[in-house]
């Protein structure tokens, strides 16, 4: 059986001493908490605090003896203990818990002391982990998971170990520190090659107007590719700015890069449904279809609805600072973005949005290559143009309908470091894949041969679909 408790503690320490008999009968319990510290448990707060349970195996060697059980909780915060560099996991609650029992070393128990550390509902992409504190570790110890089991729960998180020295429970996140910086890194330098591109591909599109200036479905082709990559271009200016300037911004300042960088986001995704649109009047209404002012029109839709979407935003006020976290205390990027107050106007404007136009654009994308294949395959192409022409074409339509972006869907919470830097990658080089897609279909070229899907696809002298 168990003596008088004894219970004592200053700031950031409490302990327990307990007198245990050898001869005890059944496992020792004792519970826990941050705040109270550890304490001979009563039957109201079970499943409220956290447990300790020591097998009373522990103490079958010593039958007919007393023992010690020194039991310690710590709050490492205040004590600025149990520090592991680059630590990538939070401390649950900042809290360690130390036992010991007697005067020597226990380990490799074959009935495990179990903890039940105590939470609520852990964040998405959060994992938990049993650890304990090895001395031995690096030059000033750290954490290790060797010897304890981790059995999560949805109220709590339950802890079996194999020996007795000081636990704590791990909030590991699905992307750690250097992951994140990592992702910073790539994407900036893609930002920096888009841009270069970007620039490139706006020239190329200005100097082949300028040579074809009679072919008006050319000039409107191209206008509608300089807008998106226009679009592009404005888009990794915007977050280099923000990413540079957000830390330590003014309230108006971090509010006014959140908009320009949401405004040139929206823009990119309305510029990518508006080549989904022309392609569909291009390719699938194909006869009688004329709009007077047809690009100035586009234009007005392209810049000037997310600017009104951005306006509304604004003034409800949506913008300001914004964190991206792996930790309580572990901050790795500060942006200028949408608040976390109003993260359903993110769902709404960013998600909704671009998962309609991705809907929509898909079903063109489907629609044209269905087309194209059954064309190529009863021989109305043209025959000058090999299948690898229609699959180049092909794969640029599906970069400019923005089918990249789809990815972010597969990246809710950062729960998969391959699929977020397949996503930063991917995007941050759209603008070098619509480059090389517009060379490799416009030059060299001639008035009387292009490389385009209007003169892959023709039928009884009548272009199917003008040149995309």
């Amino acid at each position: 059986s168990a003596g008088p408790a004894l219970r004592g503690g200053l700031a950031g320490l409490k302990v327990l001493l307990l007198n245990v008999s050898g001869a005890v009968t059944q496992d020792v319990l004792i519970a826990f908490s941050p705040t109270e510290g550890p304490r001979v448990p009563s039957t109201t707060e079970k499943g409220k605090a956290g447990e300790i349970r020591l097998p009373r195996e522990l103490f079958r060697p010593l039958s007919g003896q007393r023992v010690r059980v020194v039991v310690t909780v710590l709050s490492i915060h205040r004590l600025g203990m149990f520090e592991e560099p680059n630590q990538t996991g939070q401390v649950l609650d900042d809290t360690v818990v130390g036992i010991t029992v007697g005067e020597t070393s226990i380990s490799g128990l074959r009935d495990p002391v179990r903890l039940t550390f105590a939470h609520g509902q852990l964040p998405h992409g959060v994992t938990p982990q049993c650890v304990f504190w090895d001395p031995s570790k690096g030059r000033a110890g750290g954490w290790r998971s060797s010897g304890c089991l981790t059995q999560p729960g949805d109220k709590g998180t339950a802890c079996s170990c194999d020996h007795l020295t000081f636990f704590t429970l791990l909030l590991n996140p699905a992307l750690d520190r250097s992951t994140a910086k990592g992702l910073m890194a790539v994407a900036t330098a893609g930002c920096w090659v888009a841009m270069v591109f970007s620039i490139f591909t706006i020239a190329f599109c200005i100097f082949l107007r300028c040579r074809f200036r009679s072919e008006e479905t050319l000039r409107i082709n191209l206008g509608l590719h300089m807008n998106l990559v226009g679009s592009l271009l404005l888009l990794n200016l915007a977050f280099l700015l923000n990413s540079r300037l957000s830390r330590g911004s003014q309230a108006g300042t971090c509010k006014v890069l959140a908009g320009l960088t949401h405004y040139c986001l929206l823009c990119c995704f309305t510029w990518m449904a508006l080549e989904g649109c022309h392609l569909y009047l291009l390719f699938v209404k194909v006869l009688g279809i004329y709009i007077r002012h047809y690009l100035v029109k586009l234009c007005l839709v392209g810049w000037g609805f997310p600017a009104l979407v951005v306006g509304v935003a604004g003034a409800i006020g949506s913008y300001g600072p914004h964190r991206i976290q792996i930790g309580e205390h572990q901050v790795t990027a500060h942006l200028c973005w949408i608040t976390s107050k109003h993260v359903l106007a993110h769902y709404i404007t960013n998600c909704g949005y671009f998962g309609l136009i991705f809907l929509f654009n898909m079903a063109v994308f489907g629609v044209v290559i269905w087309k194209s294949c059954y064309l190529q395959g009863t021989g109305v192409a043209q025959g000058g143009h090999k299948a690898w022409k229609v699959a180049l074409v092909a794969v640029g339509l599906f970069c400019l309908l923005g089918a990249t972006w789809a990815l972010a869907f597969l990246t809710h919470s950062t729960s998969s470091a391959p699929i977020l830097y397949l996503f930063t990658v991917l995007n941050s080089l759209q603008g070098i894949f619509i480059f090389i897609w517009l060379v490799a279909l416009y030059y060299p070229k001639t008035k009387e041969a292009t490389g385009s899907l209007s003169h892959i696809v023709k039928h009884d002298k009548t272009t199917v679909a003008s040149q995309v």
